[in-house]
């Protein structure tokens, strides 16, 4: 059979269908049984020159959906029809026979024979026709669906392996267990795993470079996000034929079409987009699935979370920008098909949905940040991030099984947030009732025009024990009801018969924290002109508590664990509860305990006076050392700087006399009333280790690590972003996976730091 009779008895089979593009599909199926190719016109080395002919043709072409293409025989059995072996050419003519069943697409004869009037180069194999658009749709599914049973997977064995390996202390209560101490001969797998961290630590824990661009994140962190990035890379490229294809527009001669692969993969890169936001809003999430599965607190997530976005963006623009080059330069004519393009409904949704994303982009820079405040950061993004997704509802429905689980899992942690905040406060009333109160806070006002006030908040409110490290979001009625703010509490978790005892330290910057320090001003000085008022009235607040979120910082610590806690500022609230429960357990010989706390002006030890007492009284029994330096003092302090406060410094050593608060600094919560009354309190006299420079973070986790004696050691840090900087690039010096694996534990140092505030 020639070329000619295949072509003529598969044209005629092909045009009896009405629907182009089940003809098309036919095509595909025909082009296996009767082996043949497409060849295309495209990439012939010359445009050959067409007669009227050979444009009717190529409108029959356009017609059964094959674009430019000619129809040519792929591996003959019979070379008859080609010469050459690199580049063939048919030289015989193509006779397609044109039924009445399309002269309605083409004003053509009843029956006509379509020759092509010069030879064109067919290459060796021929290529193959183009994939239909929801051929490459179906690819990109399975390509996200790939993408999330991969992240399935990496979340399961995760999980599994988080609780068939556990920490080496599996409760509070074995964690200080003097019997429990680091065995001689250790398991193999503990010391491979051990180890392993080790030299996890040593390569990764540092920052990484370009600050700039990643802010203060560490090597790990950054390489989870290139392994993330080079993932996606990988299916937005693979699957897609990369090729090009002219075809003529209908009635309009010398006027032609450009088909490339641009289109599919815009659409592949909008897939992705649409396929990763489940994902962006999960790693958001403060009620966190993903926390559950790996055991890593929520606002470990935020990086990823934040950089997930900026990917999404960016798939978002160039899907847009893909789209916008296909619609309004490659198909003609212009401007008619792009102005025509433009108006569709989903269009105009495609276009409202990247001006959301843009400004979500925007409004999520440090930048913005900085410039507009948290909360306008917040509300604004929390807006925004709905609106985009209901406009990409809009834009493309069909895609609505990635939306519907964004949607689902904002509202689940919305519901969870208030079904928190609902049961901690919904308790009996005065009356015998049961309804919604606030907790009611004593307030403790340390004014510092220079630095900033800080501002202390005490209360009992009955709710179960948290875990050390763990934080709440308090709300501040008097203030907003809109408004929250994470703290952490530096009172250590237990409860009493009126409930747990709560004490927070916060600095007043701006925003709610600056209006809280400035509604306790104000209240101290209506007291203070009533003397009547001033000693038995306390100044409070409500407050509503959401949470405990976070995890535990202690889990998983021996009692032979050296523990070195660093702060800086209000970051002391961070650390003081470690140090407190160290010392309500049996001592241990030969473990090393130190704190650290730098701090601007050296009454600011007021803020912790209570917590620092109790630490003073077990020095001495548990080994513990406390060093306190001033970073912005170099000389003794004037008598009276601080209204009822006597200083009297000598030779470097501070001896806190007798000494009374205002009526601005209530009493604690006291272990034995748990009372929430602020009044007057004394200090007893003891002796502080103070220094008037700035700490050197490298000497002093050096210093500690080679005076212990045995164990691993563990950090505890909060403070300033370089404090945590110099401690990550420090902290990873110290470690040494070989000297683990060989048993020295000495050279197992962990850094546990708080990093929920970024910016």
């Amino acid at each position: 059979m020639t070329i000619g009779e295949y072509v003529r008895s598969w044209s005629l089979a092909i045009a009896k269908l009405w629907n182009p593009e089940a003809a098309y599909e036919n095509l595909l199926t025909s082009t296996k049984n009767l082996r043949i190719g497409l060849g295309k016109l495209a990439q012939a080395p010359y445009r050959p020159v067409l007669n009227d002919t050979d444009k009717q043709g190529f409108l029959l072409l356009r017609y059964l959906g094959l674009g430019g293409s000619i129809v040519a025989l792929n591996q003959m059995d019979t070379t008859k029809n080609m010469v050459g072996s690199e580049n063939r050419l048919i030289t015989d003519e193509l006779p397609i026979l044109i039924p009445k069943d399309c002269r309605k697409n083409a004003s053509l004869a009843d029956e006509t024979d379509i020759r092509l009037s010069r030879p064109l180069p067919i290459d060796s194999p021929f290529p193959q026709a183009p994939l239909s658009k929801s051929d490459h749709h179906d690819l990109g599914m399975l390509y996200c669906g790939i993408i999330w049973a991969t992240i399935g997977a990496v979340l399961f064995i995760w999980a599994i392996g988080m609780r068939c390996v556990p920490p080496s202390s599996q409760d509070q209560s074995r964690f200080f267990n003097s019997e429990s101490r680091e065995p001689g001969n250790k398991d193999g797998i503990v010391r491979i795993m051990n180890s392993f961290a080790a030299t996890c630590r040593h390569y990764l824990l540092s920052e990484a470079p370009l600050r700039s661009i990643f802010s203060r994140t560490t090597r790990l962190q950054v390489l989870i996000l290139l392994v993330l990035t080079g993932y996606l890379t990988i299916f937005t490229f693979v699957g897609i034929e990369y090729n090009k294809w002219v075809t003529p527009v209908k009635n309009m001669p010398e006027v032609y079409n450009t088909r490339t692969s641009l289109g599919p993969w815009s659409d592949r890169v909008g897939v992705l987009a649409y396929a990763l936001t489940p994902l962006s809003v999960m790693l958001s999430s403060r009620e966190s699935l993903l926390s559950v599965l790996t055991g890593i607190p929520y606002q470990s997530f935020n990086f990823l979370h934040r950089w997930l976005g900026y990917i999404i963006f960016v798939q978002s623009a160039l899907h847009t920008i893909g789209w916008c080059i296909i619609e309004m330069t490659l198909y003609q004519p212009q401007p008619s098909v792009g102005l025509e393009w433009i108006k569709q409904q989903y269009m105009i949704w495609g276009v409202i949905a990247m001006l959301f994303i843009t400004l979500l982009f925007i409004l999520s820079t440090p930048w913005a940040i900085r410039r507009t405040g948290y909360e306008f950061f917040r509300k604004c993004h929390y807006v925004l991030a709905m609106l985009y997704i209901g406009a990409c509802w809009g834009h493309w429905a069909k895609l609505n099984c990635y939306l519907i689980p964004s949607l689902v899992i904002w509202f689940l942690d919305r519901s969870a947030r208030l079904a928190r905040t609902a049961l901690l406060h919904y308790n009996y009333l005065s009356d015998g009732s049961m309804g919604f109160t606030a907790a009611n806070a004593a307030i403790t006002h340390f004014p510092d025009t220079a630095n900033s006030d800080v501002v202390r908040l005490d209360f009992v409110h009955p709710l179960d024990a948290w875990e050390i490290g763990q934080h709440f979001y308090l709300c501040f009625p008097e203030l907003s009801i809109w408004q929250s703010h994470p703290l952490t509490p530096c009172s250590i978790p237990g409860t009493k018969a009126e409930g747990s005892i709560h004490s927070y330290i916060m600095r007043a910057k701006k925003g709610a924290t600056r209006a809280l320090a400035e509604l306790a001003a104000a209240k101290t000085n209506a007291l203070v002109q009533d003397k009547s008022l001033a000693d038995r009235t306390p100044i409070t607040t409500p407050v509503i508590l959401n949470g405990n979120y976070g995890q535990s910082i202690t889990k998983g610590l021996s009692s032979s664990t050296n523990i070195l806690c660093i702060a800086g500022g209000t970051g002391v609230t961070f650390v003081l509860p470690v140090m407190l429960i160290v010392i309500e357990q049996p001592a241990i010989p030969d473990r090393k305990i130190e704190l650290i706390w730098a701090v601007r002006r050296d009454v600011d030890i007021e803020w912790a006076r209570q917590e620092l007492d109790r630490l003073h009284l077990a020095r001495s029994s548990h080994n513990l050392n406390i060093r306190i330096f001033v970073t912005r003092e170099t000389r003794v302090r004037d008598e009276g700087t601080r209204q009822g406060e006597v200083l009297d410094k000598k030779l470097g050593d501070d001896r806190i006399e007798e000494c009374s608060a205002s009526s601005a600094s209530p009493e604690r919560v006291s272990d034995e009333k748990a009372s929430s009354q602020a009044t007057s309190f004394s200090v007893k006299h003891w002796e502080l280790d103070t220094e008037l420079h700035r700490p050197d973070l490298s000497a002093v986790v050096k210093d500690f690590v080679d005076s212990t004696i045995r164990g691993q050691s563990t950090i505890h840090a909060s403070g300033p972003g370089e404090m945590i900087t110099v401690l990550r690039q420090v902290v990873a010096g110290c470690n040494s996976g070989t000297r683990v694996w060989k048993g020295n534990q000495r050279f197992d140092v962990s850094l546990i730091c708080d990093d929920r505030l970024e910016w």
